[in-house]
């Protein structure tokens, strides 16, 4: 007979499990991903007989397992869950279970704390698992050192969140990228061995790994199972996928993730405490959307989420760059206004000496040289024509070429040797000095409050290279993010309904840490329309549209030179928070008058853009691209039909159309305010003609399960396709 299991515990919720044995010396993972359903305490007792596996030959002798907290302990040879010494002792962690708290929630999922001793380093752990209503389960870790210790200080190495991956999960998809192109998807087969995606940048970088997914080989945007896991950490990460030849217990592999911790940056002596970053976990059998999804749901069950409608943006660097005038500003925002714009900012260039990138950050005064009165006047126009106004800061940086840094070069981040290369002809100052942080915070207090200011676009735009405070050239990384974290929570408290951009050289910094205290990304400093169409396609696998900032540049692009047409611009900019990036002085009348027929379509979209789901199309030809969002009660939907380069195929075949309802009727027609595409045909499909007319009906079984032959149009090229239920 079997032996009856020590007890089991799940966590539930949206067709989603975790379960966990709350054996000794360490819980073990039995379970995660699709829900289990209501076990019997008989289904019970078998899960736990089936979690173990055979013991194989030349291998220890005792079965091995996947904890929650795998060590050697348990004959894991794979990333422990944290390493460390003290004084080069206590090398070997053997963490015990003391105590287990379980709670659920009557609205799905729950908390799961797990509390461990480790005798040997005298650490206490304590192991939090949140799983929402909406399926996304966070785990962190609390590690404290015990009072009463040795004064020796532990030196933690590193510490790691990890789940269990099962042998389906054969194929991995990360992120790659650089300045301008951010967020360029990677994939490949899992092998033995590890996937290590360390980052060494103090931010999440432009290369950010972003979402690391594990599934099932081919799986697409809306098919096949899929686990990912996301740091919600502004600094240094470490993402990980690992398989060993002899698996993880009963599973195959292991993925998780947590902060790289640099030598000597955590030492804990008797009464410190680590806490972990929350690493946040996914699990879908309906593919990337099913991901995405359920990172959406998350974000906008936060209360701290944007509820309102999101603000159409003006904002002046790509129109002025440096040349700020008060004149020429005025007349910008005038126009912003006439065309629809809701909340105007003013970019890089306003403060002390700041004519070009070479000076004058760390001064955030505006330049009487250029706005001798402040920027009141141009803040006043601004509101008085019916907008917000807002402003570019970058506080954490200063220019040797500065009134700050000639006062303080203490205060800037670095080795006692001296300061490395600048980037952007910056360094970083050191926001764990309570001196820094003080000037920082009163600087941005003043203009917020002074200005009226309704919005900051934070801007970081260093990577944080030797990032050591110079007594001792100790590592400050982690001290650094915990400072700004600091920094915006109170720059928030003071100013409650102050909005702020995480912005780093463009998608430096996107992260759920930084997203906790800001209310939108910039996802690239590239307005290129046929790069944006990957990049925003990417940057919403973990954050909804209404988040990520989505600007019309000029036709000719500032960043790659390419040319585009005003209608691929603007129905890339719609699927996102919209905005302008570009001097309207410039632009004919007829560009005008589509970009206010363009707001005005935004104002009417939002409610349904900000809302809904993100769906795309698996297609062969990566060169045509179909998405859009369906509203979370399947009555309406918006798709894009874009072509960003040529292909050898000339027609698509039948395309479906993702999100829709099989045995539903829907109408449908082309939103043509915007203007139409450039085709590379004779003639459209019939349905397309009829639908440019006027609503078309057809049967959900066609749109969804046969699909809809598609126009073929030139490169660069878009069409807006509205769709809505018939009821």
């Amino acid at each position: 007979m079997p032996t009856t299991p020590s007890r089991i515990v799940s966590l539930r919720a949206a067709g989603t499990c975790l379960a966990v044995e709350l054996t000794e010396p360490v819980p073990r993972v039995l379970h995660w991903g699709a829900d289990l359903g209501d076990l019997t305490p008989a289904d019970l007792t078998a899960l736990s007989l089936t979690a173990e596996p055979a013991i194989l030959n030349n291998a220890p002798d005792i079965p091995r397992r996947f904890t929650v907290w795998p060590t050697e302990a348990d004959g894991w040879s794979g990333t422990p869950a944290h390493h460390g010494h003290r004084a080069g002792t206590a090398t070997a962690p053997r963490p015990t279970l003391t105590g287990a708290t379980h709670r659920t929630d009557p609205n799905g999922g729950g908390v799961l704390e797990l509390h461990l001793t480790d005798e040997a380093s005298a650490l206490d752990i304590t192991l939090t698992y949140t799983l929402d209503p909406h399926g996304i389960l966070t785990a962190d870790a609390v590690i404290s050192r015990a009072g009463s210790a040795d004064s020796t200080p532990y030196d933690l190495a590193g510490a790691l969140t990890l789940l269990p991956l099962p042998r389906r999960a054969t194929e991995i998809l990360d992120f790659t990228g650089k300045w301008s192109r951010e967020r360029s998807p990677q994939r490949h087969p899992l092998h033995h061995g590890a996937h290590v995606r360390d980052v060494r940048r103090g931010k999440p970088g432009v290369d950010s790994p972003h979402l690391l997914t594990a599934g099932v080989p081919g799986f697409g945007f809306g098919t096949g199972e899929v686990w990912a896991v996301h740091v919600a950490w502004s600094g240094d990460q470490r993402y990980l996928v690992e398989q060993l030849p002899e698996g993880a217990g009963v599973h195959a592999s292991a993925l998780g993730g947590g902060e790289l911790l640099r030598a000597g940056e955590i030492r804990l002596a008797p009464g410190d405490t680590y806490r972990t970053p929350r690493c946040h976990f996914a699990w879908s059998p309906n593919g990337l959307d099913g991901i995405a999804d359920r990172f959406h749901r998350h974000l906008r069950a936060r209360p701290r989420h944007p509820r309102g409608p999101r603000p159409l943006v003006l904002n002046s660097w790509e129109g002025v760059y440096f040349d700020h005038d008060l004149d020429c500003l005025r007349a910008l925002a005038e126009r912003a206004a006439a065309v629809g714009v809701e909340r105007f900012v003013l970019d890089d260039g306003w403060f002390n000496g700041r004519r070009a990138d070479t000076a004058g950050l760390g001064d955030w005064l505006a330049d009487p040289t250029v706005w001798p009165d402040g920027l009141s006047p141009l803040a006043d126009h601004v509101r008085s024509l019916g907008m917000d106004f807002g402003l570019w800061v970058e506080p954490e940086m200063v220019n040797l070429d500065s009134h700050l840094a000639r006062t303080h070069p203490d205060w800037i981040l670095g080795p006692a040797a001296g300061l490395g290369p600048t980037a952007r002809h910056q360094h970083v100052l050191d926001l764990s000095r309570p001196e820094v942080f003080d000037y920082l915070l009163k600087s941005l207090d003043a203009l917020v409050g002074s200005y009226g200011i309704a919005y900051l676009k934070w801007d970081h735009n260093r990577e944080l290279l030797e990032a050591v405070h110079a007594l001792g050239d100790r590592p400050a990384g982690h001290a650094q993010v915990e400072a700004l974290y600091r920094l915006l929570d109170a720059v928030k408290q003071r100013h409650p309904g102050l909005e702020i951009e995480s912005c780093a050289s463009g998608g430096g910094r996107i992260d759920l840490g930084v997203l906790d205290r800001t209310d939108r990304v910039w996802p690239s400093d590239c307005n290129d329309p046929v790069e944006r169409q990957s990049i925003q396609g990417w940057t919403v696998q973990l954050l909804p549209p209404e988040l990520v900032g989505t600007h019309v540049g000029a036709a000719r692009s500032h960043t790659t030179g390419r040319v585009t047409s005003d209608t691929f611009r603007l129905i890339t900019a719609l699927f996102g928070h919209a905005g302008i990036e570009q001097d309207l002085a410039e632009c004919s009348d007829e560009e005008l008058t589509r970009l206010t027929a363009w707001t005005a379509l935004y104002r009417e979209l939002r409610p349904l853009l900000h809302s809904g789901r993100t769906v795309r199309a698996d297609l062969e030809d990566e060169a045509r691209i179909l998405h859009g969002v369906v509203a979370q009660d399947g009555s309406r939907a918006l798709y894009s039909w874009a072509r960003v380069a040529t292909s050898p195929e000339g027609q698509s075949g039948r395309t479906r159309f993702p999100g829709l309802r099989s045995d539903a009727r829907y109408q449908l027609r082309v939103r043509g305010e915007l203007g139409l595409p450039s085709f590379h045909q004779i003639a459209s499909p019939p349905w397309l003609t009829a639908a440019q007319e006027d609503w078309l009906t057809l049967p959900g079984s066609v749109l969804a399960t046969a699909g809809l032959p598609m126009p073929t149009l030139n490169p660069e090229q878009a069409l807006l396709v509205e769709v809505r239920r018939q009821d």
